[in-house]
């Protein structure tokens, strides 16, 4: 075979392997799906701790997001893009996890300060400690919901309001990459508190955190808003120790 009938058969092959992959993600994009954010719900310590840092930065910046109850303070352990019908079969697949795990029996550390930047702003939370209890959880949450998931969504599997019409790409992106850019040895859990100018947050960063202990108190799925909120609660549990 000559060297110009190789290139042209690589050619080709690598023209219909990108197309298979597009023609791949457009079927999973046709597929109604619902963006997902499985939870776990901090008990009334952390709730204190968390709100009062909320109502702290919002002193010195007013037009940040109040906790309540668009912006409920919670742990993420895991966003994914499931198929809707499916929904039902997620939440029994959660029913499974949660037989075998405990997680009102946690104590779980809370360490310190963060924040994304945001523009000019940065977007802050409360550092928790990734023990092993949380990273297996985490796993095990991947696994159940896996047969459910789709590795593409549009803007139509989140949820919308009139303050924030829009879901922006790097929303999608986010939940899309979750797993494994946000799992595993890279699980980073948080509670979020809140906007703030970010020579504040690095004040903040500075300054002596006292650490706590909490313990989780339930487990939710929402489906999430812009900038991963976890907008519209989808079902929750109550978690006994």
């Amino acid at each position: 075979m000559s060297l110009f009938r190789k290139i042209l058969v690589a050619f080709i092959f690598v023209v219909a392997s990108c197309a298979a992959y597009a023609q791949s993600q457009k079927g999973e994009m046709a597929i109604p799906s619902t963006a997902i954010d499985i939870l776990l719900d901090p008990d009334a310590i952390m709730l204190g701790h968390a709100k009062a840092a909320n109502e702290r930065l919002r002193k010195v910046y007013p037009k940040g997001f109040a906790l309540d109850e668009s912006h409920k303070p919670h742990i993420t352990c895991l966003q994914r893009f499931v198929k809707t019908a499916d929904l039902e079969k997620v939440y029994e697949a959660i029913d499974q996890v949660l037989a075998d795990e405990k997680p009102a029996t946690w104590k779980l550390k809370a360490r310190g300060y963060y924040f994304i930047p945001f523009n000019d702003l940065g977007l802050a939370g409360i550092v928790i400690e990734p023990t092993d209890d949380l990273i297996r959880f985490q796993r095990k949450l991947i696994d159940a919901v896996e047969p459910f998931t789709v590795n593409a969504g549009t803007k139509a599997a989140f949820v919308t309001t009139r303050e924030d019409p829009e879901i922006n790409q790097p929303t999608i992106d986010y939940v899309k990459s979750f797993v494994p850019d946000a799992s595993g040895e890279k699980f980073n859990p948080h509670v979020t508190i809140g906007l703030a100018s970010q020579a504040y947050l690095k004040q903040m960063l500075d300054e002596k955190f006292d650490a706590f202990t909490f313990s989780p108190a339930g487990v939710s799925v929402y489906q999430l808003g812009n900038l991963g909120t976890a907008q519209k609660k989808l079902k929750s549990w109550e978690l006994k120790r």
